[in-house]
């Protein structure tokens, strides 16, 4: 199976977070960190987000 990669908006839509509440928390190690794509561009797993918003819900 793919692992579909999601931009910052796309994150931002499935969790509800701003973008500065998602930096801040990857800078606490409270949420997936972002996977280099290229020189200027990240995204986060779709598999490790899905599993983030899975942990907090418990």
């Amino acid at each position: 199976m793919t692992d579909k990669i999601l931009r910052c908006r796309d994150v931002q839509e499935v969790t509800g977070l701003s973008r500065s509440t998602i930096y801040r928390m990857m800078d606490r190690d409270d949420f997936p960190k972002a996977t280099k794509l290229g020189v200027r561009a990240i995204g986060w797993r779709q598999s490790a987000v899905a599993d983030w918003i899975q942990e907090r819900s418990q």
